[in-house]
This record gives C-alpha cells, structure tokens and sequence, in this order.
C-alpha cells in the first residue's frame, strides 16, 4: 500500500472530526429512550414488554456508537501522534480506501481479518 498522501490525511482527519461530533450528538440524544422502564407505569403487559425490548435494543444501539466513538478519537490520537494510516498490529500501510470507508479502522484488511478469525 502506498503511504497517505497530505491531501488524504487533511481529508480523513476531517471526516473523523465530522464523525466524532455526529457519534457524541447521536449517543446523547439517545440517552432518554435508554432510560429503565418504569414497572409501576400503568400500561398492558405486552406494552410494557414491547417497552423493554425497544430500550434494550436502545442500550445495544449506544454501546456501540459508545465503542465507535472510541475508536474515532484512538484515530484522532494517532493523527495527533503522527500513526495514522500505519496498521497497530503489523505496521503497514492501511490504505486510503479502507480508511476513506470506515476512517477509524486501526488494522490493514489483513490484520483485521486475523483478528476477526481468532473470535
């Protein structure tokens, strides 16, 4: 893979900007329809069923745009720190356009196929 180019660099350290204050808004928001159901609310029991899964569903929703967000700004650090674009397992190249998809990822293709086999 080729190394980033400064144009590429600028652009996707934009993009993680943009995302991470899209994922911050999007978790906060969110927040409310996370909330407990209230047991002692006087509804029927297949609303207060349905309730339940939609906040859990909620709370799955969050933990992964929680897990994304961290992975947002481990890019923005390694940007700060000038490793941006290098795998953190092997070293090489990401790739601008595996970058440009998802330009959190962390690992080259390769790597993160490893890793998602040894799951």
């Amino acid at each position: 893979m080729e190394a980033l180019t400064e144009t590429q660099r600028a652009s996707l350290r934009h993009a993680l900007q943009t995302l991470e204050r899209e994922l911050a808004n999007a978790h906060e928001r969110s927040a409310d329809a996370a909330a407990p159901v209230d047991l002692e609310e006087p509804i029927g029991r297949v609303s207060r069923i349905d309730a339940i899964a939609q906040q859990r569903m909620v709370e799955a929703s969050r933990a992964s745009m929680q897990l994304r967000l961290q992975q947002v700004r481990a890019a923005l650090r390694r940007c700060d720190e000038g490793e941006y674009g290098a795998c953190i397992t092997c070293g090489e190249e990401v790739g601008f356009p595996r970058l440009h998809a998802r330009p959190e990822a962390p690992c080259c293709i390769a790597c993160q196929s490893e890793r998602e086999r040894r799951r």
